[in-house]
């Protein structure tokens, strides 16, 4: 799959990602595949279904926050930007329902203002107080190494050692707050 991470730190966010791509049992790469986007004031980084990350990083207009909205950018997320992924779904006949044998199908990382959240194919929008975030295939290994004390590029190396859905080169992205 992937791995992505974000740390959340005082003066904003840092994602980091590595350059894999794997569908249909092959394995992709090319400078237009990442897996980190800007789109508007957003930063979305993508892992799972390569439909999933294609229309959140490159078809869906995510919404403006207002300054009413950059008072609680958590519920913002929640009111506001998941019911509009959703139907950017909808529009573009992504299947959300159906059965996907227990595998997450997408997850996401999304910055706005300098401030991630973590979202689940459930469209669930999580935040933790350790700062520190990974999605994908390899996300145990550097979010264990993150806890421990590692920098992000060691976390990232970490994770790509022991991955096999992760490898080199890594893409790296900061947004400040």
């Amino acid at each position: 799959m992937t791995t992505i991470i974000a740390i959340q730190k005082d003066d904003g966010v840092q994602f980091g990602a590595d350059s894999q791509v794997t569908a249909n049992n092959k394995m992709y790469s090319h400078d237009k595949m990442t897996k980190i986007a800007q789109r508007g004031q957003f930063i979305i980084a993508g892992a799972g279904e390569v439909a999933a990350c294609d229309i959140a990083q490159h078809i869906w207009e995510p919404p403006i926050p207002t300054a009413n909205d950059k008072k609680d950018l958590y519920h913002f997320m929640i009111a506001k930007v998941i019911p509009s992924l959703k139907l950017s779904f909808k529009d573009n006949d992504y299947k959300l329902d159906g059965d996907s044998d227990g595998e997450t199908k997408f997850a996401f990382l999304i910055a706005i203002a300098g401030h991630v959240f973590e979202i689940a194919d459930d469209f669930s929008v999580v935040i933790d107080k350790s700062g520190f975030y990974s999605i994908g295939s390899g996300s145990s290994f550097a979010l264990g190494a993150l806890a421990a004390g590692a920098t992000p590029a060691l976390a990232l190396k970490i994770a790509a050692e022991n991955d096999a859905y992760t490898s080199a080169p890594f893409a790296w992205k900061s947004q400040k707050k």
